[in-house]
């Protein structure tokens, strides 16, 4: 952890995308391992349709943070909770591994624990990396976050033309509600 503060790991958030894409390449030769896991938007949409309460995002979150943790094997795993209940989100981690590890779960662990701030730098790097491809695959569609303008131009404009959404777009999302004529649309 010391090693991490003194690259300068802090809050991906503070960094901008250039920091953020340097410090993950210190980050990635200065640790032992990391894993990242990505969950496609199917099986978001499989979770946040089922219904089953504590068994949607917050349990994609879990169960990936129980693989990283399963492939990692650390004594101690720290945790930027996703669930209102820190403690929740610990035990349903810890029911999902088979083994015992001792779990932090916190909320703004990120901003408080370096080796946090380190996977969420990762994490972002990752994504932007998602990102980049699917642009050049599809146009700019401004960052892919429901409060870009740009984001919802593009899902717009691409429903209108398509009568559906990309494969990379979560067809649970709230934000699709908001697109003109396509209101009670399950597409």
């Amino acid at each position: 952890m010391e090693e991490l503060k003194e690259l300068g790991v802090k809050d991906s958030k503070r960094l901008t995308p250039t920091r953020r894409a340097k410090l993950a390449e210190l980050i990635k030769s200065s640790v032992k391992a990391y894993h990242v896991v990505e969950i496609p938007p199917s099986e978001i949409d499989e979770k946040v349709g089922s219904g089953v309460k504590f068994r949607r995002l917050n349990f994609l979150e879990a169960k990936a943070a129980a693989e990283i943790i399963a492939r990692l094997r650390p004594r101690v795993a720290y945790l930027d909770s996703c669930d209102v209940d820190a403690g929740r989100f610990a035990w349903q981690v810890s029911s999902l591994l088979p083994f015992k590890v001792k779990i932090v779960s916190e909320h703004g662990a990120d901003a408080k624990y370096p080796i946090v701030a380190a996977a969420s730098i990762l994490a972002k790097v990752h994504r932007d990396q998602v990102i980049a491809r699917l642009r050049e695959a599809y146009g700019d569609f401004g960052s892919g976050y429901p409060s870009d303008p740009k984001t919802r131009s593009f899902l717009e404009s691409w429903f209108k033309a398509h009568g559906s959404y990309p494969a990379f777009v979560r067809r649970t999302w709230k934000t699709l509600r908001r697109i003109p004529g396509r209101a009670g649309l399950n597409v």
